[in-house]
């Protein structure tokens, strides 16, 4: 027990002794790659998570939650897959409600690659995560430029192609509603619209109230 406790107290040394602060490569970030950061890990910076780095068990906790985002988006994107696949290749079972003109097919569509996309970017990346190595992330990331920029991307990207597959789809079925020929299917699109629209303006405020905050703690 005592000789595991020197062990443990070594290690910790050790890992005290190998820290490095942040980088200036890193310290200078333009606006975009802040919000990037912030959508990526949740802080407009990479101090944090640059200090993950140093420690085995710190950069495995953020790799899980990482790649439970990534399985979330996965998820997510496939149930997409197969909503949209399932309205591009069949017609509309109740004529008042006509999905299949041009502007919400083509739509459906587009959520339907950009469904895909999102499966495929989401499985690369987390295979990506699932193999980085702790030491030779924190030496690729020291010089910054391309490879801050692509880790980053590597989190934000297939949720971005998921939120697109989404919003297309919405739409699609807004422009059906909306040319219904039955009063109940519009009031309802219009319902939807509303509901839709204080969602994402309640999101948006969210975002930008975690951002400034995170902004001002620094």
């Amino acid at each position: 027990m005592a000789c595991s406790t020197e062990l443990y107290m070594t290690t910790d040394k050790r890992a005290l002794a190998e820290e490095q602060p942040l980088p200036e490569t890193l310290r200078r970030m333009s606006l975009l790659m802040r919000v990037i950061c912030f959508l990526a890990l949740g802080r407009p910076d990479l101090d944090d998570h640059w200090k993950s780095l140093h420690s085995e068990q710190a950069f495995e906790t953020v790799r899980s939650r990482l790649c439970s985002i990534l399985a979330s988006t996965i998820t997510a994107a496939s149930v997409l897959l197969a909503i949209s696949g399932v309205f591009v290749s069949t017609g509309s079972p109740v004529p008042s409600f006509d999905y299949t003109s041009p502007a919400p097919h083509c739509l459906l569509f587009l959520s339907l690659m950009l469904a895909m996309i999102a499966m495929l970017t989401s499985g690369s990346s987390m295979i990506r995560w699932v193999h980085t190595d702790r030491q030779w992330t924190q030496e690729q990331l020291k010089p910054g430029g391309y490879f801050v920029l692509s880790y980053l991307l590597s989190i934000v990207t297939p949720i971005f192609f998921v939120a697109w597959s989404l919003n297309c789809f919405m739409f699609a079925m807004l422009i059906a509603g909306f040319y219904s020929q039955s009063t109940i299917c519009r009031v309802v699109t219009a319902l939807w619209l509303v509901t839709y629209v204080v969602n994402v303006g309640t999101i948006l405020i969210d975002f930008m109230w975690k951002y400034a905050k995170s902004l001002n703690s620094r």
